[in-house]
């Protein structure tokens, strides 16, 4: 029987009755069992908080083959540098019960389990997900440790990926010329993202006559999603007849609806908290005019993809990957309202420009449908089984 140890960076809960809960549907039980493609088992390394009850719009995480490996529920750099010691303990305890290893990084815990495993000599797989130089850059995370993480981060994925015998990449090209891989190691490129055909909009939108309405939808747990940019550059627009929904929940939230308030926008901007995927979020996209992702940093987005996928015109921050999905002129430069009010002015003047760029969108998307991701994800996955055969090997030696 061949087993894989995943690491994540998501928070989850364990519930009374002893399950393991996602904090949203994306990551339940469909998501862990993508890698059963390749093996009888998957052990996740992730933070797991023990809760009385359990909470509302979460989804089933675990399974007959699937098992959560519960680490303390720490939050930023301090709380995990008081909980390493106990954090590199479990990591140790669960990588004797695996024969296969995927580290998604970038992630502290990907790092401890990386060294755990180079220290043993096992081979192992890296998904690279994001870019620690952007999502830990100036604007993003408030602490005083915020720049020797980031340094520390990027090191580190750096060698992650040179000396992993296979390397999956949510970019096309973007995040290999930052952390190139082994020569000799198996590569590949695929999002996380489970764009089903029903996801797809069946003909392009013509409805931009009166276009006035705007969506982000994001976690608002981080800054660099960059929502107090676009907050922001809603002011400097002094248009009324503007709207702005905001999909998405997080600690952030409290700080960003008190912004709204100051700068007088609370008739304009709706917080919708966190819907659940699929219907209740595309029934907004459909709505909208144009769909904002004014982040500091990004890996590959999901949100665009599936905003792109509903035929909508999207602005997004000229960073990460998003230059691979929008064209030069649809982006802007992060963290710079007025550039981003401009845009958004100049986009929403032409109705043309809306349905065109919408119609570019629409088709662009296509290439991150489920069925094309699928096969280069379960290839992936059957190279990592493979692995696990030396790994057996080197364990008997």
């Amino acid at each position: 029987m061949k087993s894989i140890l995943v690491t994540h960076p998501s928070h989850f809960v364990r519930g009374p009755d002893g399950r393991v809960y996602a904090p949203d549907t994306f990551l339940g039980t469909a998501f862990w069992a993508r890698y059963l493609a390749g093996f009888d088992c998957v052990g996740v390394v992730a933070r797991v908080r023990p809760v009385e009850a359990i909470p509302p719009e979460t989804a089933l995480a675990d399974s007959e083959h699937i098992r959560f490996h519960d680490l303390p529920d720490y939050v930023g750099p301090r709380q995990y540098l008081r909980c390493r010691r106990t954090l590199k303990a479990s990591v140790e305890q669960a990588i004797n019960d695996y024969d296969a290893y995927c580290v998604r990084a970038p992630c502290p815990i990907a790092n401890l389990t990386w060294r755990a495993l180079r220290r043993r000599g096992l081979a192992f797989g890296v998904e690279v997900t994001g870019d620690p130089w952007d999502s830990l850059g100036p604007g993003t995370v408030r602490s005083a440790v915020r720049p020797i993480f980031r340094r520390m981060l990027v090191r580190r994925m750096r060698v992650q990926c040179r000396e992993a015998s296979a390397v999956a990449y949510v970019t096309r090209e973007t995040l290999q010329v930052r952390y190139p891989p082994n020569p000799g190691a198996y590569t590949t490129n695929y999002s996380s993202i489970e764009l089903s055909a029903d996801a797809l909009i069946q003909s392009p939108r013509e409805d931009f006559e009166a276009a006035h309405r705007l969506i982000f939808v994001g976690s608002l747990a981080v800054r660099y999603k960059g929502v107090d940019v676009l907050i922001d550059a809603l002011a400097k627009l002094n248009r009324s007849s503007l709207t702005l929904d905001i999909v998405g929940d997080g600690r952030s939230r409290p700080e960003l609806e008190s912004q709204v308030e100051q700068l007088g926008l609370a008739g304009q901007i709706t917080f919708h908290g966190r819907l659940p995927a699929g219907d209740p979020i595309r029934a907004l996209l459909d709505q909208a005019h144009l769909f904002i992702l004014p982040s500091r940093a990004e890996g590959l987005p999901r949100a665009l993809i599936e905003a792109m996928a509903r035929g909508l015109p999207c602005i997004g921050s000229d960073i990460g990957a998003i230059g691979e999905l929008l064209a030069l002129e649809d982006r802007v430069p992060p963290g710079d309202a007025a550039q981003l009010a401009q845009k958004i002015q100049d986009v929403l003047a032409s109705a043309e420009r809306l349905r065109s760029a919408g119609q570019r969108n629409r088709e662009r998307s296509r290439d991150y449908l489920a069925d094309v991701l699928e096969v280069r994800r379960t290839r992936f996955y059957q190279q990592l089984s493979q692995l696990s055969v030396s790994n057996k090997e080197d364990d008997t030696a």
